[in-house]
């Protein structure tokens, strides 16, 4: 289970552990919590009061401070499996629906060629597709793009990023997507 991180801002940061959770809350660096409790800690007892140390770690956390990198500067890392839910698991030239282990990563101008490997020249392909085209445009072998690639927005990556998102974890998410995105619908 993983801890949603804001900035103070309410801008995405990272996905914690519950264990670095724990951290930012001992040390005072929560300034705001939102969504469900999801786990409670208990620690040493007070000496003098006799108290026992307890601490609530919530789905989505704001932690002080201002981060040094601009996050709308940031392009979302590249990876088959976050490119595959981007395009929800339909090839990009049949349109059927697939399983993870039957699709590939479709360079629409061809890698060979001199094609960039970025979001927006990669789109998700079944490996029958994939060979077909093999190293031509999608003109040159006759088969048109049935949905046009994109680079995810700071909230899809998110998303994206990881397959365990609680409910109110998605809600919160899912809230900022752009009206055009793909995850929403």
């Amino acid at each position: 289970m993983k801890v949603l991180k804001l900035s103070a801002q309410g801008l995405p940061q990272s996905w914690i552990s519950l264990e670095q959770a724990v951290t930012h809350y001992a040390a005072e660096e929560v300034r705001w919590e939102v969504g469900e409790r999801v786990a409670t800690f208990r620690g040493g007892h007070n000496a003098i009061t006799g108290e026992q140390s307890i601490i609530h770690i919530s789905s989505i956390v704001g932690t002080k401070g201002v981060p040094e990198i601009n996050p709308f500067d940031l392009r979302p890392g590249l990876t088959n499996s976050k490119l595959f839910v981007r395009d929800r698991n339909i090839c990009a030239y049949c349109g059927n629906h697939f399983h993870e282990e039957d699709l590939t990563r479709e360079h629409i101008n061809p890698y060979a060629l001199g094609g960039l490997d970025n979001w927006m020249n990669v789109v998700t392909a079944c490996k029958s597709c994939n060979h077909r085209k093999a190293a031509r445009t999608p003109e040159q072998a006759r088969m048109p793009l049935l949905y046009t690639p994109y680079v995810p927005s700071l909230w899809e990556d998110f998303i994206l990023r990881n397959r365990r998102i609680l409910a109110d974890q998605m809600e919160f998410l899912m809230a900022h997507l752009p009206k055009t995105s793909r995850l929403c619908c």
